[in-house]
């Protein structure tokens, strides 16, 4: 039963941290179209700011749940290691996300902001089918 709890409030705290993932780079799409409007892009910039902190927690919580069933319930395979190195690609694109959002300025344009945004989405879908079905 704790083990169902724990991969539980694993699973919530990864679907926050993704949603984090996904919509930061949204706010950079909107912070590079509104340009020099101080008002607007210093809410955005607030915005993406407040995002970048929890998602750093919810990617905190995630990380040590993980840890927790890894360690106290034996979980492994091939398909982990494989996991682990796309969550670590995710989490250097929400980095990367995050320090151009406090930059602030100098932004890449919208439509590459567009298609780097899509990015991620790949990396998920490869995550969950590793999840479900533990090819190797």
């Amino acid at each position: 039963m704790l083990y169902l709890w724990i991969k539980s409030l694993h699973l919530l705290f990864v679907m926050a941290w993704v949603a984090c993932v996904f919509y930061l780079p949204r706010i950079l799409v909107n912070m590079a179209e509104v340009g020099d409007v101080p008002f607007i892009n210093g809410r955005l910039q607030l915005m993406g700011k407040r995002l970048y902190r929890f998602g750093h927690i919810m990617f905190g919580l995630a990380l040590a749940l993980g840890a927790w069933l890894w360690w106290g319930f034996g979980i492994s395979g091939g398909w982990l290691l494989l996991k682990l190195v796309l969550v670590i690609a995710l989490l250097g694109y929400f980095v990367w996300s995050g320090r151009l959002v406090k930059r602030g300025t100098a932004l890449p344009g919208a439509r590459t902001l567009r298609l780097l945004n899509e990015l991620p989405i790949l990396l998920v879908l490869l995550v969950i089918f590793l999840v479900l079905a533990k090819p190797f």
